[in-house]
């Protein structure tokens, strides 16, 4: 077992990797008219920072990435609650020096224009104008279906060693369905590190891409050992 220190390391640079990679295809590569990459390169961009990170990290972390996703596995039994709070120290660290790198590269372009810096948001921060309680429903929703096949692909139970390239997926079709919606969060730490940059709106509406995420996630650690009919051991 790795020690508490080399799994915190792992969860930052992992994070740092989510942040830059996902956020930085919608920074760098999305908005070109003839060249972007448009929303299914982002969703898909966001995939692959998991799914490599997960074969990179997994034995060493489990490769959680993601605040709301440390909590469901802590609800689930999967992450001992005295590390839970550190998990998610060393995630928003590493979610903010993505940001800060992605930053650095951004500004190098005459004119760059912070604009949004892939920040999420509702209502007119939301990329089509969803409400309130629509983006409320999407973040919840969204993330209790990653936490659920998160702790489906990882059960022991699980055929083989394809966890990373179930939850890879999973990751871009939920961006698939929620990037016009919020502009995706499902990730606490993914939202906030970005935020920090734009301030204003992206700071106020914060608050949802904490607790919705959360409610989703702890759902899912409820509900998965349920139907699994035993715990689980990642």
């Amino acid at each position: 077992m790795p020690s508490l220190t080399q799994r915190l390391a792992a969860e930052m640079v992992g994070t740092a990797w989510l942040v830059l990679g996902g956020c930085g295809s919608a920074v760098l590569a999305a908005a070109y008219p003839d060249l972007g990459i448009g929303f299914a390169g982002v969703a898909l961009a966001f995939g692959l920072t998991v799914l490599t990170m997960a074969f990179a990290i997994g034995h060493i972390s489990g490769c959680h990435l993601n605040p709301a996703v440390s909590v469901g596995l802590t609800v689930a039994g999967r992450l001992p609650a005295r590390d839970l709070a550190p998990y998610i120290v060393a995630q928003l660290i590493g979610a903010v020096i993505g940001a800060c790198v992605l930053y650095l590269i951004a500004t190098g372009k005459p004119g760059f224009d912070l604009g949004g810096f892939a920040t999420n948001g509702y209502g007119e921060h939301s990329p089509g104008h969803y409400a309130l309680t629509a983006a409320f429903i999407c973040e919840v929703v969204m993330t209790f279906f990653f936490l659920f096949v998160i702790l489906g692909a990882t059960d022991e139970r699980a055929p083989g060693k394809f966890a990373p390239i179930a939850i890879g997926l999973c990751l871009t079709l939920i961006h698939l369905i929620s990037i016009p919606v919020t502009n995706t969060s499902v990730n606490p730490a993914r939202s906030t590190a970005p935020a920090l940059f734009v301030q204003g709106a992206a700071i106020e509406q914060l608050w949802l891409f904490w607790i919705a995420p959360i409610i989703g996630a702890a759902l899912a650690g409820i509900l998965y050992p349920l139907v699994a009919g035993r715990a689980a051991k990642s």
